[in-house]
């Protein structure tokens, strides 16, 4: 690794834990920076803001939370928000515990002998008895939420309009509507490179939370004609807010490029995980685990009618906490509903039988990408090509259209007979792509030991957390050892010696002993390089 890039990790590692201060990576203007505007300020905003309770107090987590410090004023309301939580804690536990639950919570919350009975609910004690002896099933409180949030959205919700805390809202609106330029951020090294650009960390000045910054340059843009993917690509980022889609949090544009900043997924990609950490491919339990992330992932985008269709390892990126994400939405696209989209779209290997005849598709397409991972994850190869097999476009393809995959003792029956129904041929017949579509494919035994509930809530534990503190992994994994300084020439002693010492504060973490360091530069054949040296 060069001189530079070298420098670069170590600045990006101390910044992804804080920079080593009180400030936790904050810029020193910070409270400035977040300085609530005068109330005053916020009366076009109150006027012209829709004011609908599930949009404020349900979908917005900042609405959410101010709506509910509200309700803790009142407490025929907060009693309200204690039986709200207490029926969505329901809702994640494990089947053994459920019906202790329920019963608890009927006590609790619907007894007339209870002092935190909420009355509006009261008339559902019965229902919910009934139907928790029946079957403990997710559903039984469901009238009784309905019943709760039609009065809360009723007088509760105008009164809170009228409430200090309704002004703090708009106040936040008000922040959340500052412009954004690239003076919002700090900017770090490359961690990779694409078609239209490339992917750098940054750091917001004013919480000091870390991103990933994907700069679209306008000229490549222009010159590929690929004004309307670009903006598609926004387009859907917006619309999707899934825990296991990268999110968007924020898009800006310079002179050279337009800028979406997302999620930052330090783990690095499944590709990485599948080849290069021990033999080829994953223990069962990770597989489920992953496949089920990426199932639920697919379902939100489907929700929306958006159909992915670049489903492969590299697309897949692990959190800190070995959490994935889907990434890339470059080729996503909605599909009108009631209608089916035609698009020779993907990459060689993983794209569907459909896709390869410029046959029209709906959703289809995601599932076979599903099933092509769920084959490479268990086997350590992809199904229709071999693992650095040199073989050509049109080969892979028929083989997509015209072979049947197969499988080695690595393949459990119930694995095996869910890659068989996603990469069925025909999309008709395609587990995935009936009436059921996302719920047809977790109702399958692969997934038996699957609380969906659960992983949705972000409460099951991975079966795999990366260590991403590593120098080892993060050089691989995060960086991809991106050269930064391409001449080759021959070191003087100090240089020498100074990347033998930055060497040695990355391998050794020596970051984290809370050493001091100083900032030092030196000019090295027309390069000046700014380093840290204790």
């Amino acid at each position: 690794m060069e001189l530079e890039n070298i420098v670069a990790n170590t600045v990006l590692l101390k910044a992804r834990e804080g920079g080593g201060g009180k400030r936790k990576g904050r810029s020193k203007k910070w409270k400035e920076i977040l300085r609530f505007p005068h109330i005053s300020q916020c009366t076009e905003l109150g006027n012209s803001i829709e004011r609908d309770y599930v949009s404020i107090c349900e979908k917005q987590p900042i609405g959410r939370l101010l709506f509910r410090l509200y309700c803790e004023t009142r407490p025929k309301l907060q009693r309200c928000i204690q039986l709200l939580d207490a029926m969505e804690d329901y809702e994640v536990t494990p089947d053994e515990k459920r019906k202790s639950r329920g019963d608890q919570i009927i006590k609790t919350f619907l007894s007339k002998q209870s002092p935190q009975r909420v009355d509006i609910a009261e008339v559902f004690a019965d229902q919910c008895r009934e139907n928790l002896e029946l079957s403990p099933c997710k559903e039984i409180f469901s009238n009784c939420r309905k019943a709760v949030h039609d009065y809360l959205s009723g007088a509760p919700f105008s009164d809170y309009q009228n409430s200090m805390y309704f002004d703090r809202f708009l106040q936040w609106k008000m922040l959340e509507r500052q412009p954004i330029t690239k003076d919002t951020f700090r900017q770090y090294r490359v961690l990779g490179k694409g078609g239209f650009g490339e992917v750098c960390a940054c750091q917001v000045r004013a919480t000091g939370k870390m991103y990933a910054c994907k700069k679209l340059e306008k000229k490549r843009i222009k010159k590929r004609k690929g004004e309307s993917m670009a903006l598609n690509e926004k387009q859907i980022l917006e619309k999707v807010n899934s825990r296991f889609v990268v999110s968007l949090a924020y898009a800006y544009e310079t002179k050279d490029a337009l800028c979406l900043v997302l999620t930052i997924m330090n783990g690095g990609d499944l590709k990485f995980h599948i080849y290069n950490m021990g033999t080829p491919g994953f223990e069962k339990d990770r597989v489920q685990f992953y496949a089920a992330q990426i199932c639920c992932g697919l379902e939100h985008l489907h929700r929306e009618c958006i159909v992915y269709r670049d489903l492969k390892p590299e697309n897949i990126l692990l959190d800190d906490n070995g959490h994935i994400r889907i990434s890339d939405l470059g080729l996503a696209i909605k599909v009108p509903e009631g209608e089916l989209i035609r698009g020779r779209v993907g990459t060689v290997g993983y794209m569907a039988p459909e896709v390869i005849n410029n046959e029209k598709y709906g959703m289809s397409p995601d599932w076979w990408g599903l099933g092509c991972l769920v084959y490479e994850m268990t086997a350590g190869r992809s199904p229709f090509r071999a693992r650095k097999e040199r073989v050509k476009r049109e080969e892979v393809e028929r083989r997509v259209q015209e072979e049947e995959e197969e499988y080695n003792d690595k393949f459990t029956e119930d694995t095996k007979a869910i890659c068989r129904m996603l990469l069925t041929k025909d999309p008709k017949q395609r587990l995935g792509c009936q009436v059921d579509g996302a719920a047809g494919v977790k109702a399958h035994s692969f997934f038996k030991n699957i609380n969906f509930k659960r992983l949705e809530a972000g409460i099951v534990e991975p079966p795999f957390v990366p260590d991403v503190s590593s120098s080892h992994y993060s050089t691989h994994c995060m960086f991809q050892s991106i050269p930064l300084l391409k001449p080759r020439v021959k070191l003087s002693k100090d240089l020498f010696f100074l990347i033998l010492t930055l060497t040695r504060i990355i391998q050794n973490g020596l970051w984290k002993k809370n050493l001091s360091f100083q900032q030092q530069q030196v000019k090295f054949h027309n390069y000046t390089v700014n380093y840290l040296l204790k």
